[in-house]
């Protein structure tokens, strides 16, 4: 992690010289960042993508990877090893892999046409893997984590339970849903949203965004302002709970 206190971690040059392409993001997102009050902030940014048999059509119509450019443009304004690492979860974790500025082009779909079956929505394995990445990485820095999903998991019982236990870690979980706003599916995300604290766990670590059916359709500024709405209020809440120190 950078240590400078001001400023993105990558400046706007490196991210033109390395990714002309994705200059138009990293200034939306450093607009966004600047906004919520967290510049100058560190975090490592991880992205978690659905590999369910009913997320197929977002990878062929290129979302998931639009995404993926999203959150590693605006993990370029927190952490300046110009990486995300991404999990890929369906019935078990599918894959983990590192998307790169610079090597970022065709990257998830590529990886994605290597991952095989495509399965069930256990939200559980991939908060695990996502917890291991994070704590082998030792890292003193707060997490963001892009949790993508487009329905409820197969296992409710060890998603609420994994998400309340995650709650004394030094990570904040943003679900994104993709598909209909008025499936029942995306009830039990509105729940993880709403769990009680402290009865349930001792800080809101995590925070709930639909994107609709075409989730291309939202505008970047509007999903970063989303992807960062509750960040700030969870790292006030961690430090005064003393999981940031």
């Amino acid at each position: 992690m950078n240590s400078k206190e001001h400023g993105a971690a990558i400046s706007l040059s490196k991210v033109r010289d390395a990714a002309p392409d994705l200059v138009n993001l990293y200034k939306t997102a450093g607009d966004s960042v600047r906004e919520h009050g967290l510049s100058g902030a560190r975090a490592a940014v991880y992205l978690v993508l659905d590999r369910s048999r009913s997320m197929n059509r977002y990878y062929k119509d290129g979302t998931a990877q639009h995404l993926a450019e999203q959150v590693l443009t605006l993990a370029a304004h927190f952490d300046d090893d110009g990486r995300v690492p991404v999990v890929f979860f369906s019935t078990d974790i599918d894959g983990v892999a590192d998307l790169e500025i610079g090597g970022h082009q065709g990257r998830i779909d590529e990886l994605h046409r290597t991952l095989g079956h495509m399965g069930r929505t256990n939200y559980h394995w991939a908060m695990d893997a996502v917890v291991d990445h994070y704590l082998a990485a030792d890292s003193r820095c707060p997490a963001l984590v892009v949790f993508q999903t487009d329905g409820g998991p197969t296992s409710r019982f060890a998603a609420e339970r994994y998400l309340c236990k995650a709650a004394r870690l030094p990570m904040f979980w943003q679900f994104v849903g993709f598909g209909d706003p008025d499936d029942n599916e995306f009830a039990f995300l509105r729940r993880l949203d709403e769990l009680a604290v402290p009865a349930r766990r001792v800080v809101d670590n995590a925070g709930f965004f639909h994107a609709g059916k075409d989730p291309r359709a939202v505008g970047d500024r509007l999903l970063y302002d989303r992807l960062l709405g509750e960040f700030p209020a969870w790292l006030s809440a961690a430090r005064a709970a003393r999981i940031l120190r």
